[in-house]
């Protein structure tokens, strides 16, 4: 007799499931016996993950295209969500971008899509999947952040780096909110990985630049965050031995110091580039 899977009889909403991340966080739950159900702006890019997911792991895959920058979104996807008759057991927040651009020269419109994505509606997704979680005495958030919110600051994509922050943040209270109630709340922090974000963000001639050693498989990444969430750890995972080595030197490391390795870093040497031509 076949052993238990974690995940069966659960499901997970990922955001931002399209590609990258998403699709890796989404196989990685499918793996695992999850019921999925996948969103992200792309629906034919979500349809087709969802053909591969019930062909492979023989899951049952949900798809709700919605755009998350519009302030309606979650409420309306939770709506869509319980009109099918289905739960949330898990919530990865995944769906985010940057904007590379330097900050007085971007339309304040793109910059409050970011927050809403990033900030608004991950806020709000986990505020109206909550209570069922804790009434249920199970469940699993994990809000996708990033290293940057330990890097030196470097120009361009001025507002991520807070955003992620915040993600950090949150969670870590969220986490203190709800111990030793059923529910488990992780911000996974990841550094360079191998998706379509770069390329999304025009940021390939920068990172282009950065030794291989520093990249990681978006399909590592998810399933150490999967892994840690399921088994309680948390509320803040640094992904990758070289990526929680690096965290932990930035903390202790000098303010002039994190200062001259920031002036070196390639995106910052890019987005200076760009800010004189321009």
């Amino acid at each position: 007799m076949a052993a238990r899977r974690v995940g069966e009889g659960c499901t997970a909403l990922v955001t931002g499931a399209s590609a990258g991340l998403g699709a890796a966080f989404a196989r990685s739950l499918a793996k695992r016996g999850f019921g999925l159900i996948l969103t992200a702006r792309r629906a034919e890019r979500l349809e087709a993950l969802a053909g591969e997911i019930r062909r492979d792991f023989g899951s049952a895959v949900t798809v709700l295209p919605a755009d998350l920058a519009d302030p309606e979104a979650p409420a309306i996807l939770v709506a869509a969500i319980e009109a099918q008759g289905l739960s949330v057991d898990m919530l990865v927040n995944n769906a985010g971008y940057g904007i590379p651009e330097i900050f007085e020269r971007t339309d304040w419109a793109a910059q409050r899509d970011l927050i809403q994505v990033m900030v608004t509606s991950v806020a709000e997704l986990c505020h109206r999947l909550l209570p069922a979680m804790l009434a249920r005495k199970r469940g699993w958030i994990v809000n996708v952040a990033s290293l940057a919110v330990f890097a030196p600051p470097v120009p361009g994509s001025t507002l991520y780096a807070g955003v992620k922050a915040f993600d950090v943040r949150f969670s870590e209270f969220l986490a203190a909110e709800v111990a030793g109630r059923g529910v488990h709340v992780l911000a996974t922090c990841p550094g360079f990985t191998r998706t379509e974000f770069h390329q999304a963000a025009g940021m390939t001639q920068a990172t282009d630049t950065i030794p291989g050693w520093q990249w990681q498989q978006a399909d590592v990444v998810a399933e150490e965050a999967v892994a840690a969430v399921l088994a309680g750890r948390g509320p803040v995972l640094v992904n990758g031995t070289v990526n929680r080595a690096g965290a932990l030197l930035l903390k202790y490391l000098p303010g002039f110091v994190i200062r001259a390795l920031a002036e070196r870093h390639p995106l910052a040497k890019r987005a200076r580039f760009d800010a004189v031509e321009k």
